[in-house]
């Protein structure tokens, strides 16, 4: 029999869930951190988060990817924003353009079904994504709102301007709660690293086509905006749900400014990851938080974890968790 004395593995017990002891979502993740798998990992998330929306110093990025509007968690987005829980959002052109489908239309999205005929919902025009059910006429209000906007945003059909800049105009020609209002009226940057991947780019296009309006989008101006608010800032940290250009766009400003200022002392300083995908296959959509300190990206002392759920499981939990332990609700 070996000896445990000098060995420091055996230090804390596993305390069986007690769920007697549970009144409230915060008390469910405080209780998590002292079991195992991904229970512990969610209840440790809450304690970063915690430490990165609390402190003034550190500018806290969310990143978003997968279609988490359609899925019902837009007002997560809003309630962060109006509570400057988050100071930076990098988001795909999806996410927004599903937000503007719901502030300008009366239901947005709908309940739906993975069985059920896709050719039939062609034919009635109902788009699919994944259990959610999307119009296309619902498509069409929010493009005609657009085009009012722009019509009355822009004299000149020639347009130069960055994608950020150009949603903080919409966002304040916005009346009802959305992303796009909210962080405009708290002033948030929206950033679309994959700007023409998404509905919201087809239809500036097809504004180029029938009403004239040029769009010359400056690209590498955005990825040097956010170089700058990250260069001013003591500390700071990412929420990332997925993966995807969001989370890799927002991450590689550490090599940028490794390169252009020299800087050897680089990364974010905290993570709070959610997502499914794995490592083994060379990907994990953007690789591990731990792969991405070889490239300066987190720096050695970061405090990340990393969940393996859902994020429309996980993510309302550890909001909600956060939203009490804050006082907030």
């Amino acid at each position: 029999m070996h000896s445990t004395e000098n060995i420091n593995y055996l230090i804390k017990k596993i305390e069986p869930f007690d769920v007697k002891k549970i009144k409230r979502v915060s008390d469910l993740l405080e209780s998590l951190k002292f079991c195992g798998f991904q229970g512990r990992n969610l209840g440790r998330g809450l304690d970063i988060l915690t430490k990165m929306v609390t402190d003034k110093d550190i500018l806290t990025v969310l990143t978003l990817s997968g279609a988490m509007v359609p899925a019902g968690m837009g007002d997560l987005i809003c309630v962060l924003m109006e509570n400057k829980l988050i100071d930076v959002l990098v988001t795909t052109g999806a996410n927004i353009i599903h937000d503007l489908v719901d502030s300008t239309s009366n239901v947005g999205h709908y309940i739906g079904s993975a069985d059920v005929s896709d050719d039939d919902l062609f034919d009635h025009r109902i788009n699919r994504i994944y259990d959610v059910f999307l119009p296309e006429d619902n498509y069409k209000l929010a493009e005609k709102k657009l085009l009012e906007i722009i019509h009355e945003l822009y004299q000149d059909n020639e347009i130069f301007t960055t994608p950020s800049e150009l949603l903080k105009k919409i966002g304040g020609k916005i009346e009802n709660r959305s992303i796009i209002s909210v962080a405009t009226q708290y002033n948030i940057p929206i950033f679309i690293p994959a700007f023409s991947d998404s509905e919201f780019a087809l239809n500036l296009i097809k504004y180029m086509v029938r009403e004239g309006y040029n769009f010359q989008f400056d690209i590498l101006g955005e990825v040097t905006k956010f170089a700058g608010m990250i260069r001013n800032t003591k500390e700071c940290g990412t929420i990332i749900i997925g993966g995807g250009v969001p989370r890799n766009w927002s991450q590689q400003v550490f090599p940028l400014l490794d390169q252009i200022d020299d800087i050897k002392t680089l990364g974010y300083n905290y993570s709070v990851r959610i997502h499914t995908a794995m490592e083994y296959d060379g990907g994990l959509s953007g690789c591990t938080i731990s792969e991405s300190k070889s490239w300066g990206k987190y720096s050695l002392d970061s405090k990340y974890v990393s969940i393996w759920c859902d994020a429309t499981i996980a993510l309302p939990i550890l909001v909600t968790g956060l939203l009490e332990r804050l006082k907030i609700i």
